[in-house]
């Protein structure tokens, strides 16, 4: 006997988790498909950062999306300890974007004034920064502090979407391959995989940066590529930072149980995962000139992950223009577990035929 979904999400990190816990919440019938186990590749390697100010400004048409879907993190924390039991590590401890030159300072004092218009922010001058985090290096020009910017653990995070998904009813099919579509006429109506056919109404690709060799058996071409990033972490037995500190080189991310997250190197076109001495040096050595007690803090581990990136930086969410039944949800890059939250309710919305958000937030696929 075939068995029937409302819907298929190809993929098991954050995203596609997201989704199928949204879906769920909406009493989908739901089948989660994932080639290794839940949170593997880039939803593991992620830092769990959740900076609106980092990368994003008031022009990007990700801005006002990942403002909201920030937001929401303290309620879904809630929600998915309740639901799954796991804490998810939600911290606010606030984001200091720093500013290593004069020019830098300049251009964030102008981040600043646009911002301050939707967000609470402020300009800390060298001085001030001392106050705020006195172990930082004194040779910076200042930073913009952003107090509702926060972290979570980005693996807790995407195993409790998983983990609430299935508590309300979806199922999950890890280390399953899906190598081709089922199609009648222009409708995806199903997936092939390494364990036999599956069926369903609806069908997301969420698979990160492997979206693309999917779709690939669809004729489908999207202007995505991977990206690998580096990290490292380390222990130390005294806190040394409390906020999160960002650069335009490297990040430096406060973790529960002393713990101290650095990331991240980038090199696009490659699916290669294994860690180079070359890559960890210059991270080191960019960390270390901004926290200079990293320098005798304890090594726990290195690693790395693979992360989707576009042509234009915006991720594709949306129903596919070319097939009926399929949506296609890829192209984060860095901004996943930031996105994750509104981009579930999103792609849900999307599914019910309610999609009420504006086209120019996200691309459309």
């Amino acid at each position: 006997m075939v068995k029937q979904y409302d819907v298929m999400i190809v993929g098991g990190g954050v995203i596609g988790c997201s989704i199928a816990y949204q879906l769920s919440k909406r009493g989908k019938k739901v089948l989660l498909i994932e080639r290794n186990q839940l949170a593997g590749k880039a939803s593991k390697a992620a830092a769990g950062m959740l900076g609106v100010q980092t990368e994003l400004h008031g022009g990007s048409p990700l801005y006002h999306l990942a403002m909201a879907s920030r937001n929401m993190y303290s309620t879904l924390a809630e929600e998915l300890k309740e639901i799954s039991g796991m804490d998810i590590e939600y911290v606010e401890n606030g984001m200091i974007k720093l500013a290593k030159t004069e020019e830098e300072a300049q251009d964030l004092l102008e981040v600043a004034s646009i911002a301050a218009k939707e967000e609470q922010v402020e300009w800390l001058s060298p001085s001030s920064l001392s106050i705020y985090e006195p172990h930082l290096s004194k040779d910076v020009a200042g930073g913009l502090y952003i107090p509702k910017d926060g972290n979570v653990s980005a693996l807790k995070l995407s195993q409790a979407l998983g983990l609430a998904a299935s508590r309300l009813g979806a199922e999950m099919k890890e280390f399953t391959d899906v190598y081709d579509f089922i199609i009648e006429g222009s409708r995806v109506t199903g997936i092939q995989t390494s364990i036999g056919p599956f069926y369903a109404d609806e069908t997301i690709v969420a698979g990160g940066a492997w979206s693309q060799s999917l779709l690939k058996q669809l004729n489908m071409t999207f202007n995505t590529y991977p990206v690998k990033g580096e990290c490292f972490s380390v222990k130390v037995s005294r806190k040394v930072v409390e906020c999160t500190i960002f650069t335009d080189d490297c990040y430096i991310v406060p973790k529960i149980g002393g713990r101290l997250l650095i990331g991240a190197t980038e090199k696009p076109h490659t699916f290669d995962e294994t860690i180079s001495v070359n890559g960890l040096l210059n991270l080191m050595q960019l960390a270390t000139s901004i926290l200079p007690d990293l320098a005798y803090a304890e090594w726990e581990k290195a690693w790395a992950g693979i992360r989707p990136h576009t042509h234009h930086g915006l991720p594709f969410m949306g129903r596919s223009e070319e097939w009926e039944g399929l949506s296609i949800a890829t192209g984060h890059y860095r901004n996943g577990i930031l996105l994750a939250p509104i981009s579930g309710v999103m792609m849900a919305d999307i599914i019910e035929g309610r999609d009420t958000h504006s086209k120019d937030e996200y691309q459309r696929s």
